[in-house]
Formats: structure tokens, C-alpha cells, sequence
């Protein structure tokens, strides 16, 4: 028996003549590889005005505290709940971490603080010790202080003059202090000296200028609210009550009235008789 022939494999379809690409132009590269780029990078986490209101909030509370602060100060500060401030502290706490940072929030004692980093400790005690103590004065230097502020230049006699006291010595520990110094002499009898306030005056009060002290209007106005006391709310008039009859308690029927006993006699009072064993005394006769 003849099998028939075999069908010829179909030919595979020619092949779509090729064309080599042409070669972008320079600017067009450097768009097309700055566009990968770009794609390879993830996008960064995106927060919202609100998120990055709170961290900065949170982030100064943090920071102007002495003491640890616990999730519940920090909640009420904020007014937010205990899971919000937690993903805050986490966010925030991620950001000191980086490397070009020198603070991190530590949870210490139950509460969260910022602190230097330990690898950054010896740097910043080699600059801590180099630092001058803080700023202490006592009331007369303060006193002196401020009418140098507000009157200079000026005149130490007339510095006494103002405050009614001398204040020689004070003078010499705000120049020691470097918060006073000297701005040539008065021409009048004597020339005395003129002192002004410092660069340094500003920096210890954290002023930009002079301008900024406060005016005497507002330092009356601090004084009265101090010794204002609030005045408080009158309580509404009430009106006159009635006055409420008690009932008069009657006595039982079978009980007898109360009968008036006389008052006692009064007993003239006698010597005690004589006891036996003492004689009788007998009297002289006249």
C-alpha cells in the first residue's frame, strides 16, 4: 500500500528587513540617563503640613525640658493620642539618627530626652570646659544694670543719684562681667567717667538691639497685672426667706406637770460641834 507524501514544512515567514537605530543626540542621552536615574531612586515618604507641624512641635518640647518627659506630658502638649505620639517619636528619633546629626532622643527613666550622641562626648566636653560659668547678679547689680541701659551713657554719680545708694563695687563687677564699659567722659566739672552696656549685654538677655528693650508702659502694665486679682463673681441676690414656725411639742396626757419646787433656804452656816476629846474653851470674863 503507497502512503502519500509527506507535506513540505511551511517555510517560516522572511525575516523584517533590520535597521540599525540611529543615535540619539548628546542632550537627548543625557535626558534619557538622567530619567533612569531618577526611576531607580524611591520616591521619599511623603507627610503631610499637619505631620510636619506636630514633629516640629514635638521636637521643641523635647528640647527646651531638663527632665526626661513621659508620653503622657507629650500627649497632652500636643493634644494628640498615645499611638500618634509614638509614630512621631519613631519619625523623629529616625531623623536624629543620620549620621550628619549630632542629637538623638534617648528614652531615659520612662521619658524621652535629647542628648548628644556618645560618639560626639569628648569634643563637646573639651568645649564645655573652655566655657564661662553662667550669669549670676544680685539685685543691686541688676538694679545698676538697667539704669545703664535705659540712661546711657551715664554718669556713676548720677547712677546714685537715681538709686540713692553707692555702687562703686557694682560698677566693678559689671565691668569685670564685661556687660558695662566705658564711653569716654562727661564735659563737666570733674569729667566723670560715662558708662554704656556691651555687646554682651545683648547676648546674655538675647537682644537684637537696644530697641528691643521693653518700654516703661509695658512694665507698668506688667505691674498691674501682677497685682491685679481677679475679681470675683457676685452671687445673685436671694430674696428674703420666711421664717419657718417649728411645732411645739405637747406633753403626754398621762404625764403630770411639772411642779414648782420652792427655792431651798438659805442654812446659816455653824461652826462643827466640838469632839469629845478637845475641852470645852471658856470664854474670859469681861
Amino acid at each position: 500500500m503507497a502512503f502519500p507524501d509527506p507535506e513540505p514544512d511551511p517555510l517560516p515567514p522572511p525575516d523584517e528587513p533590520h535597521f540599525p537605530a540611529e543615535p540619539l543626540p548628546e542632550s537627548e542621552a543625557e535626558d534619557f540617563l538622567a530619567a533612569e536615574d531618577i526611576a531607580e531612586v524611591p520616591a521619599p515618604e511623603t507627610y503631610t503640613m499637619e505631620d510636619a507641624k506636630l514633629k516640629a512641635v514635638l521636637e521643641a518640647i523635647i528640647y527646651v525640658t531638663d527632665e526626661p518627659l513621659s508620653l503622657e506630658q507629650i500627649c497632652t502638649a500636643i493634644e494628640q493620642p498615645r499611638d500618634r505620639v509614638i509614630e512621631l517619636l519613631e519619625q523623629l528619633a529616625a531623623d536624629y539618627e543620620r549620621p550628619e546629626r549630632g542629637l538623638s532622643i534617648r528614652e531615659i527613666a520612662g521619658g524621652f530626652i535629647l542628648t548628644t550622641k556618645p560618639e560626639h562626648h569628648e569634643e563637646v566636653r573639651r568645649f564645655v570646659k573652655n566655657l564661662n560659668p553662667p550669669l549670676k547678679l544680685s539685685l543691686p547689680a541688676l538694679e545698676t544694670l538697667a539704669v545703664i541701659a535705659y540712661k546711657q551713657p551715664i554718669t556713676a554719680p548720677e547712677i546714685m543719684e537715681i538709686r540713692g545708694v553707692q555702687g562703686a563695687g557694682v560698677l566693678k563687677t559689671l565691668l569685670d562681667r564685661k556687660l558695662i564699659g566705658t564711653a569716654g567722659r562727661k564735659q563737666v566739672i570733674g569729667k566723670p567717667i560715662l558708662y554704656k552696656t556691651t555687646r554682651e549685654f545683648l547676648v546674655q538677655f538675647g537682644l537684637k538691639d537696644l530697641t528691643e528693650l521693653p518700654s516703661l508702659k509695658e512694665f507698668q502694665e506688667i505691674g498691674r497685672l501682677a497685682t491685679e486679682t481677679p475679681a470675683e463673681p457676685e452671687a445673685p441676690a436671694s430674696e428674703p426667706k420666711e421664717p419657718i414656725e417649728m411645732p411645739r411639742k405637747e406633753p403626754p396626757p398621762d404625764s403630770e406637770p411639772p411642779q414648782n419646787e420652792p427655792p431651798p433656804e438659805d442654812v446659816p452656816q455653824t461652826d462643827p460641834p466640838p469632839s469629845e476629846d478637845e475641852p470645852p474653851v471658856v470664854g474670859q470674863a469681861g
